[in-house]
C-alpha cells in the first residue's frame, strides 16, 4: 500500500517489541477497526516472538477473531453490560494481571483512555484523550492528515518500525463462516458459474447513503447483463433494502441481516464487484480485495477512502465543497448524493467488470 505518513518523530522513541506480551486497545466502529488490519500486520513482523492481544468493541470481534497477526482478542461490551465505570475498571484490572510488556491505544477517546491509565502494564503509549496523556509515555498524537490506515501505522513509525509494508485491510472468515455462507448460496440456487455483483446501500450516517431507487436502477440494468445481484447489510438496513427492491424488475439475492461479520466477509469474497457508500461494509469488501465501486459525498477520500487501488470512487460532477471542513451529518441540500447519477455508477461498475 502506499504510505504518506508523517515522520518528524520517527525513531526518537525506540521501543522494544520483540518477545514481548502486548496488548493493543481500540473501541471504535466496524469501518475503523478494519483500518486497523495493517497496523496488525505490521505489529506483528516488528515483534518476532511478541504475544500480542487486541481489546475491541464484543460486537465486532469477528473481526479480528481470525486473524493470525493476533493471538488473543479480548472483548468489552462497550455500549451494553459494559457501558459502567466499574466494568471498565474491571478490564483494567484484568489487563494488570496480564502481565503485559506494553500497552499501545490507538483509540484517544475518554474510555479507552481511561481504561488504560488504571491498568498496571510498564510501557503504555500510543494516543489518549487530554486528561490521561501524562499516562502514557510516549503519547503519541494520531496524524490526522493521512489516512486513517497510515494513521495507525504512523504510531508504530514513531516508536522505531522502519518497514510499514502490508497486506492492506484484512478480514479472515473462519470455517464456520465459509459453511454458512455455501449453504446459503445452495438455499438461495446460486450457481458457481455465476457472477454476482453485491449492493451494500446502508450507512450510519444519513448523508453517505445514495438514494434506494437508484441503487434499484443499477441493480436491475446488471441484471439485465446477466449478473446476479445480492444485497448486503445488516439489521438495521432491512426497510431500507425493502424499499430499494420494491423499484426493481428483477429479483435480487437478499442477504441483508442475514450474516454475521465473519460471514459477511465470506460472502463478500464471492462477488465479483460490490457498489456500496461509504459505510464499515465497505472496507468488509475492501479486506476481500474485491473491486468496489463507491459512491462519496461528504467523506474525505484522502483519509477515510477505499484503502485499496481495487476501487473508483463516484462523486457528483460537479463536486459539493460544503462539506471542505468538516463532514455534515445532516444537510437539508444533498446535492453532493443527489447529483451522483446511475450513469456514473454504471461506467464505474462496467470498468470492473469487463476487465
Amino acid at each position: 500500500m502506499k504510505q504518506g505518513l508523517g515522520r518528524e518523530n520517527e525513531g526518537q522513541n525506540m521501543i522494544e517489541l520483540a518477545g514481548k506480551r502486548i496488548i493493543v486497545t481500540f473501541l471504535m466502529h466496524l469501518g475503523d477497526l478494519i483500518l486497523t488490519t495493517p497496523f496488525l500486520y505490521v505489529l506483528r513482523r516488528a515483534a518476532p516472538g511478541a504475544h500480542i492481544t487486541y481489546l475491541v468493541d464484543e460486537k465486532l470481534a469477528d473481526v479480528v477473531g481470525h486473524n493470525p497477526n493476533v493471538d488473543e482478542v479480548w472483548t468489552i461490551d462497550k455500549k451494553g453490560k459494559d457501558n459502567n465505570i466499574p466494568s471498565i475498571l474491571a478490564m483494567s484490572g484484568r489487563i494488570s494481571q496480564g502481565k503485559f510488556d506494553v500497552l499501545i491505544n490507538l483509540h484517544p477517546n475518554e474510555r479507552c483512555s481511561f481504561l488504560d491509565a488504571f491498568a498496571r502494564v510498564p510501557i503504555k503509549l500510543g494516543a489518549s484523550h487530554f486528561l490521561f496523556r501524562t499516562c502514557f509515555n510516549p503519547y503519541i498524537k494520531l496524524n490526522r492528515k493521512i489516512h486513517a490506515a497510515d494513521m495507525y501505522l504512523d504510531v508504530l513509525a514513531k516508536i522505531g518500525v522502519k518497514n510499514l509494508k502490508n497486506n492492506g485491510l484484512e478480514i479472515y472468515p473462519g470455517e464456520e463462516d465459509k459453511a454458512y455462507v455455501e449453504e446459503f448460496w445452495r438455499s438461495e440456487d446460486v450457481k458457481k458459474e455465476e457472477r454476482l455483483v453485491g449492493f451494500n446501500i446502508g450507512s450510519a450516517v444519513v448523508t453517505k447513503r445514495w438514494a434506494p431507487e437508484r441503487f434499484a436502477q443499477v441493480a436491475d440494468a446488471l441484471a439485465g447483463e446477466g449478473y446476479r445481484t445480492i444485497f448486503f447489510g445488516g439489521t438495521m438496513d432491512v426497510a431500507m433494502v425493502q424499499e430499494a427492491t420494491s423499484f426493481m424488475k428483477t429479483k435480487p439475492v437478499i442477504a441483508t441481516g442475514k450474516f454475521k461479520l465473519g460471514q459477511l466477509a465470506a460472502a463478500m469474497s464471492r462477488c465479483s464487484l460490490i457498489i456500496t457508500n461509504d459505510s464499515g461494509p465497505m472496507h468488509v469488501a475492501i479486506s476481500q480485495k474485491v473491486p468496489i465501486v463507491a459512491m462519496y459525498g461528504p467523506s474525505h477520500t484522502d483519509l477515510y477512502g477505499p484503502y485499496t487501488k481495487k476501487a473508483t470512487v463516484v462523486r457528483a460532477i460537479p463536486p459539493c465543497d460544503g462539506c471542505h471542513k468538516r463532514m455534515k451529518h445532516h444537510c437539508d441540500d444533498m446535492r453532493c448524493m443527489r447529483d451522483l447519477t446511475v450513469k456514473q455508477v454504471l461506467d464505474a461498475a462496467h470498468g470492473w467488470l469487463k476487465k
